[in-house]
């Protein structure tokens, strides 16, 4: 088990910083498959498998996206003037999203997943403006743009995948470079993961998984730890690389890796 957390936490941190993913959509799958193997399908731990790895794989974003902003924010890649209204709605989106895994089935949140996977995919690569950036770009109201951060807050934090499967879309069809794209989302993860973060703890009370060792609520705390160190590690290795990638082939990897996540929790 420990080997596949230090795999998965490298692969998180590296993806991450390079397509801003935080971590949830690495972490998740991954996290859902090991507690069904450790506990057994019939355990309390697999009753409530999917509401785990949401809660876990927001505190493993919390942390990455506090490190890649603060590194991010020194290299001067965000724009904090297109990002605060975003900002807003996110951190509201992000607690509506926690409370809302907390009372749905783990297996209708695990199918909402893929289907929203398959969605964003195709989105990706017949909708114009993702591949080849657009630079036509609509002015954008407040009240549009705090809407769009709510939607994003609760779909990232009921599904504990982080914004970026929103957010950069959204940003690349505003004709904003991958690289840059990356950056902003890993910023825009942190209301979101804050938020929904201190929810599950501040509901941990109602847990049923409180009777279990090792869990502060749906946290699972070894693997959250594990994931923690390793996703680190994988942030310092792939520092170099961001600036270094053609935006056409950036572009093209993202949906090519989001396509991997979906076949592993299809099968």
């Amino acid at each position: 088990m420990t080997l596949w957390l230090i795999s998965f936490g490298l692969i998180s941190g590296i993806t991450t910083w390079l397509f801003g993913f935080g971590g949830g959509f690495v972490t998740v799958p991954l996290l859902y498959t090991l507690i069904l193997t450790l506990w057994g399908i019939n355990s309390l731990p697999a009753e409530h498998a999917m509401q785990i790895a949401v809660a876990t794989s927001a505190l493993i974003m919390l942390f990455s996206a506090t490190v890649t902003t603060i590194k991010h924010h020194k290299a001067k890649r965000l724009d904090w003037h297109i990002m605060f209204i975003l900002f807003i709605g996110i951190a509201f989106g992000g607690i509506l999203g926690a409370l809302l895994a907390l009372t749905v089935e783990g297996t209708w949140i695990k199918w909402i997943f893929i289907g929203y996977l398959f969605i964003t995919i195709l989105d990706c690569y017949f909708r114009p403006g993702f591949m080849a950036p657009t630079y036509h770009t609509k002015k954008v109201t407040k009240g549009r743009e705090t809407i769009n951060g709510v939607v994003i807050g609760i779909i990232a934090a009921f599904l504990g995948v982080g914004g970026s499967v929103m957010t950069v879309p959204l940003l690349r069809r505003r004709g904003t470079p991958m690289a840059q794209s990356a950056a902003m989302a890993n910023a825009l993860t942190l209301p979101l993961a804050l938020t929904a973060t201190f929810t599950y703890i501040a509901l941990s009370f109602t847990s049923p998984l409180n009777s279990e060792s090792g869990f502060i609520g749906y946290i699972w705390l070894k693997a959250a730890f594990i994931l923690i160190c390793s996703t680190w590690i994988g942030l310092k290795i792939s520092e170099r690389f961001l600036s270094r990638i053609p935006d056409k082939w950036h572009a093209r990897v993202y949906p090519l890796l989001l396509s991997l996540v979906l076949i592993v929790m299809l099968f």
